[in-house]
């Protein structure tokens, strides 16, 4: 299945059908998940990686649950924002969760959305190095979807 770009995923979704953001990490995949209205992305759950046919059914389970139409998936463009190795792995691997669960998808610039919600929680949340850990994937996945959708929000439809 072809990556979209925003608005022609946006335009593709059935009314109401939710989006999952994904964060996907060499160990974990952090998910979130979007409001009906696709304005609030919310954190969801963290899936440990595996291979991509157990990684596709867990997201592909989720998205039934759920309702969702659509997936936003993690861009780690270089810090120059060029498209480096990483970038091209998580292209690589949008396109091959998409197949694998039947979900159109979309790819999103995740630049310093890890190390952005690792000082909130520190700063903010005064949380411990453990508890953070068991959070971070989802609360990334959580603002690369909610960067998207604001955006989405922002064009006039």
């Amino acid at each position: 299945m072809p990556l979209f770009n925003l608005p022609e995923l946006l335009h593709s979704l059935a009314p109401g059908a939710r989006l999952l953001g994904l964060d996907p990490g060499a160990r974990r995949i952090g998910v979130a998940l979007s409001d009906v209205n696709r304005r609030i992305a919310s954190p969801y759950e963290t899936i440990h990686r595996a291979k991509l046919a157990h990684n596709a059914a867990e997201i592909r389970a989720i998205a039934e649950e759920e309702g969702v139409g659509g997936l936003i998936v993690g861009l780690p463009l270089d810090e120059d924002g060029k498209f480096g190795p990483a970038a091209q792995s998580a292209r690589d691997w949008a396109h091959a969760i998409s197949s694998a669960t039947g979900l159109p998808a979309c790819m999103w610039d995740e630049t310093l959305t890890t190390a952005q919600v690792t000082e909130v929680l520190i700063h903010d949340a005064d949380m411990s190095r453990k508890r953070r850990a068991a959070v971070i994937d989802k609360m990334a996945a959580a603002q690369i979807l909610q960067l998207a959708l604001d955006q989405a929000n922002q064009a006039p439809r």
